[in-house]
């Protein structure tokens, strides 16, 4: 068990994650420009997490979140740098269980992500903001709920499902492939349990 969260602290890695927080960082921008039904600002704590194992997606995730949020003036992304954490490290325990070698399993991955995001961010979304997750897609559906007398928290956890599990699922897509296009010289290089750390 404790093999899982075993991190490889070594230039790579240290590299990796700034590299993966401008990933989630462009992707969030990308996705609120263009007012998408996903978040998108998890990608690069999917690589981060896939690569370097949970400790590393969870380091990407909570950091990218506290910077975006610093910096956009964006205090709802700080609340939630606890969802970004959990998705990081569940992305990272899936790859390490062997969940991200084929496009199957890595669906399956996403699945995981997506509900461990909507497992932390229902309970958020109802104590900060009402049952809303500031997505218009969502909140439509949570406006939908209210509307037909349901619950806050089960409204809420609808919102987050339509919002997150289609988000996570493009977003280990997209994950699986970067993962098969890079280099085994490269990748071995954030393998805990590789002895070489060359890169010739």
């Amino acid at each position: 068990m404790m093999n899982l969260f075993k991190t490889k602290f070594n230039a790579a890695t240290i590299v990796l994650i700034p590299a993966c927080i401008g990933i989630n960082y462009l992707g969030k921008m990308f996705a609120s420009l263009l007012k998408l039904p996903l978040w998108l600002d998890s990608i690069g704590t999917c690589i981060g997490g896939c690569l370097g194992g949970p400790v590393i997606g969870a380091i990407c995730g909570a950091a990218n979140n506290l910077i975006y949020g610093f910096t956009a003036g964006d205090n709802i992304t700080l609340i939630y740098a606890l969802t970004s954490l959990g998705i990081g490290v569940a992305a990272g325990i899936m790859a390490r269980l062997g969940f991200m070698k084929s496009f199957p399993k890595a669906l399956l991955t996403a699945v995981v992500a997506g509900l461990v995001a909507v497992l932390i961010s229902t309970p958020l979304n109802v104590i900060f903001w009402g049952g809303t997750t500031g997505n218009v897609w969502g909140d439509m559906v949570f406006a939908a709920t209210q509307a037909a007398g349901m619950p806050v928290l089960l409204g809420s956890l609808l919102d987050e499902i339509v919002v997150d599990v289609p988000d996570k699922i493009i977003t280990l897509i997209v994950v699986f492939f970067v993962l098969k296009g890079l280099p085994k010289k490269l990748t071995a290089l954030y393998d805990a349990n590789a002895k070489v750390e060359r890169l010739d």
